[in-house]
């Protein structure tokens, strides 16, 4: 009991956190809240600068794997599309004869407890190898052990021969795929605050509609680091765009970086695919249909217009925290507010698909919106990109 009353106690702390970082709270509390959050920003500024600052002067060492690493990451927390943009680098190099791999750290994936971790570290013991969710061939870990992200880039990329492999030490797991796969290119998702591990093309990957939120770095805001350090990409990715890049994003980003190709592309939702089933529907079955959605991304007022766009009729919407784990008692939630609202069906997206109970079959139709990348224009940035990553002309990442 406990438990329960400290998770919530929690997740509500996390709410109030996002609804500050975002504006949408006012009052004396919230500002006391608010200046105490920027202290923390400020300090975590000092350290983040700092740490590159080392690495750039090569007091602290990066390890080269002695293969292409091709970085791909974001200057924000969540939101950027990441996940659809790496498995279309995927795709595109597996197509042009390279052996991939994907290196992530498995966000929120089942890892050792702290306790079993230090005493590998005291007692010198071999720590277990790297977990493969994906070997080129078939799924091999569940998403609880893999994390969403990874499992959802296996189960739509191992039928294609890329390699997936999660670890928190990715030089390891870089190293790991090397000896046991063979590859000879890697992907690192989420790479670009990874310093250890040196790539020689960083793909930074900004949304057209919130690039960087309020300015501010963690826990004000939601930088990673300051937005000066475009200057660290090789190529920017303006996610979700409908069009041209603004123009004044454009103008921030030159700003910052006079060189860098600037690429827009769009998330394209491509169709409704059964979670758990066989079913792959158009997305015009969406049109006038009474539909509950439910989300765990950063983002979910994107998702929720993307239903709207589609002609769905939105009953019901239950939003969670980004990469949320549904309990018994949420997903119960969601399914007495569709049962309520009468709907004819309950869509989510792909990547709360993989984390969903098993045991979740509800008696309303279940589905997910599948995205796919789409450059916009005519696509010479990212034709362009390919290239230099598959023909070797690439120049080593800032």
């Amino acid at each position: 009991m406990a438990k329960i009353w400290l998770r919530r106690r929690l997740n509500e702390l996390e709410l109030f956190t996002v609804d500050v970082i975002y504006g949408r709270r006012a009052g004396a509390g919230t500002a006391v809240y608010g200046a105490f959050l920027q202290a923390l920003s400020w300090l975590f500024s000092g350290i983040t600068q700092a740490r590159l600052w080392l690495y750039q002067r090569r007091i602290l060492h990066d390890q080269p794997l002695g293969c292409l690493v091709v970085v791909v990451g974001n200057l924000t927390v969540g939101g950027t599309g990441k996940t659809p943009v790496v498995e279309k680098f995927a795709r595109a190099l597996r197509d042009r004869g390279r052996k991939v791999a994907i290196l992530s750290r498995g966000y929120k994936s089942k890892s050792p407890p702290l306790w079993r971790r230090a005493w590998w570290a005291l007692t010198h013991a071999e720590p277990p190898p790297p977990r493969v969710v994906s070997d080129g061939e078939q799924v091999l870990l569940d998403s609880e052990q893999a994390g969403d992200e990874p499992y959802m880039l296996a189960r739509n990329l191992a039928a294609l021969g890329v390699v997936i492999v999660v670890d928190r030490d990715r030089v390891e797991g870089g190293r790991f795929a090397l000896r046991r796969f063979g590859v000879d290119t890697i992907l690192l998702d989420d790479g670009l605050q990874y310093l250890p591990l040196r790539g020689q093309i960083n793909l930074v990957l900004v949304d057209s509609h919130d690039p960087f939120g309020n300015g501010c770095l963690l826990p004000r805001g939601i930088l990673r680091e300051p937005i000066a350090n475009l200057s660290r990409a090789s190529y920017v990715f303006v996610t979700k765009s409908t069009g041209a890049p603004d123009p004044a994003l454009v103008a921030l980003i030159r700003r910052h970086n006079p060189t860098a190709e600037i690429v827009p592309c769009a998330h394209r939702a491509r169709e409704l695919v059964e979670v758990d089933g066989p079913a792959r529907l158009p997305l015009e079955h969406l049109r006038g249909r009474r539909v509950a959605a439910f989300s765990g991304i950063a983002t979910p007022e994107r998702f929720e217009e993307t239903l709207a766009a589609e002609g769905a009729l939105l009953v019901a919407n239950r939003r969670f925290l980004d990469h949320h784990a549904f309990n018994d008692e949420d997903l119960d939630e969601v399914l007495e507010q569709a049962l309520r609202a009468q709907a004819e069906m309950i869509v989510t997206t792909e990547k709360d698909a993989v984390r969903l109970l098993a045991r979740f079959r509800p008696p309303v139709p279940l589905y997910y919106v599948r995205l796919e990348v789409e450059v916009l224009g005519e696509g010479d940035g990212f034709n362009a990109a390919v290239e230099r990553i598959c023909f070797g002309a690439s120049v080593p990442a800032r």
